[in-house]
């Protein structure tokens, strides 16, 4: 089971599931994976696009994890130096993560943003269960009863678990 995040940086909603999703798929025994795609709220979040950028640059560097991490604990502060500092105390180099250098990732965002607004996406975090919409709770209890409902309902079909995307 894929569960696709369409999420961004500054929204104080996704720093509150980043925990609720981790928990899902450090809890799911190898059932669930977390694939987190970029809609940045540029207009009412003036950070979450160099972070989003930042976030690409630290995983090219291995590294996307953390620092989508530090992000969502540190959201109140997005700038450059911030996001450089960051960098830094995750043993990055930091001229990739700011500036001229994280531009590169600037089409891997877009494309991110244009996927996520071509099926719906409104608002952050949304969620897909594979490739379906999830309109629940955001809570481990609920999501893993919408996984669970989706994985029998993959296997009735003759679809197992893992296969697509």
């Amino acid at each position: 089971m894929t569960v696709v995040e369409f999420g961004d940086f500054e929204c104080p909603y996704c720093a509150a599931a980043a925990p609720v999703l981790r928990k899902l798929v450090d809890t799911s025994a190898g059932q669930v994976r977390l694939v987190f795609r970029h809609f940045p709220l540029f207009v009412s979040h003036p950070h979450a696009l160099t972070a989003a950028l930042a976030a690409e640059s630290a995983g090219e560097q291995d590294a996307f994890w953390q620092m989508h991490d530090v992000l969502f604990a540190h959201q109140q502060r997005l700038g450059d130096a911030d996001l450089a500092r960051y960098a830094l105390d995750l043993g990055l180099d930091a001229t990739r993560i700011v500036g001229e250098g994280a531009q590169r990732f600037g089409d891997a965002v877009e494309a991110d943003y244009a996927d996520g607004a071509e099926l719906g996406v409104h608002g952050t975090p949304t969620l897909f269960l594979n490739a379906d919409p999830y309109a629940g709770r955001m809570e481990v209890a609920a999501l893993r009863a919408a996984v669970a409902r989706s994985l029998r309902g993959n296997r009735r079909a003759g679809i197992e678990p893992g296969a697509g995307r």
